[in-house]
């Protein structure tokens, strides 16, 4: 008797647009009938999207405090009941109906009974103090934590923390998926280019990414894989960074932490 291998339908992930460069991520059901969002800084483009597709909101999950993730909450719950809204144990994140305490799998379960997640949460302090990721399946949603090609500003945490929220992402298998809130990928692989001229996989990638945003397209999802590839943020552990570092800063930077705070601070003023 042969065993037979069940593959479970994977839910249908979908950029919603808004402001001027974030995305909200829409997470779709496999019958199509209901959804998630991710990070809805604004209401308006998520009920236009549920409108326009004939889907209910199941439930909203919330990486960081800043308004343009979390803006959009209130106008949800309005207009969903019993809206379940999985966030950081934040009280200045107003709407959170299940904060998020620990690390670890979870089941996220819908306001309507239909499509629950299972997820694996992780705590990455850097951006902010309170931000978390979501990982399902092989898609990671990230927030303002790691970007294509970049990372978050240090608002509130340190280059060591953020270097090591980091590493939490590197240590994932290659071929996740990297689904980040900001379409700030262009700008910096400009960046990227100037701190690794010598790249060939990133000058590779910018060509793709280019004729993506030519045509209006989202350069994301990203990799892990292309990410340990292309992302300086993401190669602080490579001694070839080092003298190109030290040169610009006039400063040693004989370890991955220094290196991570250097570059960061390059960036912040490129």
């Amino acid at each position: 008797m042969s065993n037979v291998h069940v593959t479970r339908a994977r839910p249908q992930i979908t950029p919603i647009a808004a402001f001027d460069d974030n995305y909200i991520w829409a997470i779709v059901a496999p019958k199509g009938d209901s959804c998630w969002v991710v990070d809805p800084g604004d209401a308006a483009p998520v009920l236009a999207f549920l409108a326009q597709n004939d889907l209910t909101l199941a439930g909203v999950l919330i990486t960081h405090h800043h308004s343009d993730h979390t803006g959009g909450i209130l106008a949800l719950k309005e207009a969903f009941d019993s809206l379940p809204v999985y966030g950081p144990a934040n009280p200045a994140i107003k709407g959170i109906t299940q904060p998020l305490t620990e690390e670890g799998g979870y089941r996220l379960e819908p306001g309507n009974g239909q499509f629950a997640l299972e997820c694996r949460v992780f705590k990455v302090p850097g951006h902010t103090l309170d931000h978390i990721a979501y990982l399902i399946d092989d898609a990671l949603f990230c927030g303002d934590t790691l970007f294509c090609a970049g990372c978050g500003r240090l608002f509130e945490g340190s280059a060591e923390q953020m270097y090591h929220s980091l590493g939490q992402f590197a240590a994932l298998d290659d071929s996740t998926k990297v689904y980040c809130t900001h379409e700030y990928t262009l700008a910096n692989l400009h960046f990227a280019k100037a701190i690794e001229p010598d790249n060939q996989a990133l000058a590779d990638y910018m060509l793709t990414a280019e004729a993506l945003r030519e045509q209006q397209q989202p350069t994301l999802p990203s990799t892990i894989g292309r990410e340990k590839a292309i992302n300086p943020f993401m190669r602080c552990q490579k001694n070839t960074l080092q003298s190109r570092l030290e040169s610009h800063s006039g400063q040693p930077c004989n370890d991955p932490v220094s290196r991570f705070a250097v570059l960061r601070q390059w960036k912040d003023n490129f």
